[in-house]
């Protein structure tokens, strides 16, 4: 008799049992990763004051197709633009003279 008082019922079953307790694992697992993705890209930011509407900021980015696109902020004014490597024609006026130096640095001298 004391092994039928002991025996739990078989409509009793634990949460082990419930097939939806690993989609909700899966769920608590893809909030904490998105919640320490918004971490890492505040942390990185912040130094940039890209969040400050009077920020001034440039941000390169390369693409998977190996494009190469250049981000710039001034003010309140966003600019995009893709560096290409066709050759481009045109009138235009002399800016200035770009100097490579021996360690690598380009040292820009504007015409007065």
């Amino acid at each position: 008799m004391r092994y039928v008082k002991n025996r739990k019922p078989l409509s009793d079953t634990s949460h082990e049992d419930d097939p939806l307790s690993g989609v909700a694992n899966l769920f608590d697992l893809s909030l904490v990763f998105i919640v320490a993705v918004l971490m890492a890209l505040f942390a990185v930011f912040a130094d940039q004051d890209i969040l400050k509407p009077n920020s001034e900021w440039t941000i390169t980015k390369k693409n998977d197709k190996g494009e190469l696109e250049i981000i710039t902020k001034k003010n309140n004014e966003i600019k995009v633009q893709k560096v290409t490597d066709k050759k481009l024609s045109g009138k235009g006026t002399r800016l200035g003279m770009a100097y490579k130096l021996d360690d690598g640095r380009i040292v820009y001298v504007e015409d007065k």
